[in-house]
């Protein structure tokens, strides 16, 4: 639980599931989560070697894409199982509302 505990690890691991993505990208996608927690989290990712980070250009603008490394893809099945017990859950006990799910 300490690769992945916490509000946001999980939820950053999901939406690199299909991809890699860009900084920006990613804060598009999740945009209840401060900058300051989206960096903090990308960097412990990649400290516990679930992201890797990669940095193309040598001066700004520099691209820089994150992506599951091989061992981070291990959780994808972890990932999916979580996600369809709240679907599930969300269907039973209440209703989704711009995607947070709200219980009776």
């Amino acid at each position: 639980m300490d690769l992945i505990g916490g509000k946001w690890k999980a939820v950053i691991l999901y939406h690199l599931k299909d991809d890699e993505k860009r900084y920006n990208e990613l804060r598009k996608e999740m945009p209840a989560i401060t900058e300051m927690t989206l960096s903090l989290q990308l960097k412990q990712l990649e400290q516990d070697s679930l992201v890797s980070r990669k940095v193309y250009g040598e001066k700004p603008p520099i691209k820089v894409v994150y992506s599951l490394t091989d061992f981070g893809k291990t959780l994808l099945p972890v990932l999916e199982a979580i996600t369809n017990w709240g679907n599930h859950t969300a269907e039973q006990e209440g209703e989704i509302l711009n995607g947070l799910t709200k219980m009776r």
